[in-house]
């Protein structure tokens, strides 16, 4: 009879019971921005003129959870440029050379 190898134990995989109960991780703009790899100055503008993630302020502080970025990151994958949810989001590119060209 063979001995049956060890193995380590395996830590069980997160549950949504078990991710619930963890405290939101917020980031400041440039730690969000380099989660993202994005620069903060793409952050900043986003959150005046709309379409950036969610954000909270504390006080004065800008603060994004992690969940969020993740959220709105998720939102903006494709499968292909002909995907017409691509298309409808990318109308206004300015790299698809419609603007700036006369």
């Amino acid at each position: 009879m063979r001995p049956v190898p060890l193995r380590p134990a395996i830590a069980p995989a997160a549950t949504p019971s078990t991710a619930a109960t963890q405290p939101a991780r917020y980031l400041t703009n440039d730690e969000a921005a380099d989660f993202l790899r994005l620069s903060p100055r793409t952050l900043e503008k986003q959150r005046v003129i709309g379409g950036g993630p969610r954000f909270r302020k504390f006080g004065r502080r800008v603060m994004y959870a992690v969940a969020d970025l993740e959220t709105w990151a998720d939102a903006r994958s494709f499968e292909a440029t002909s995907d017409p949810e691509y298309a409808e989001h990318h109308s206004g590119d300015s790299r698809d050379g419609q603007h700036g060209r006369r």
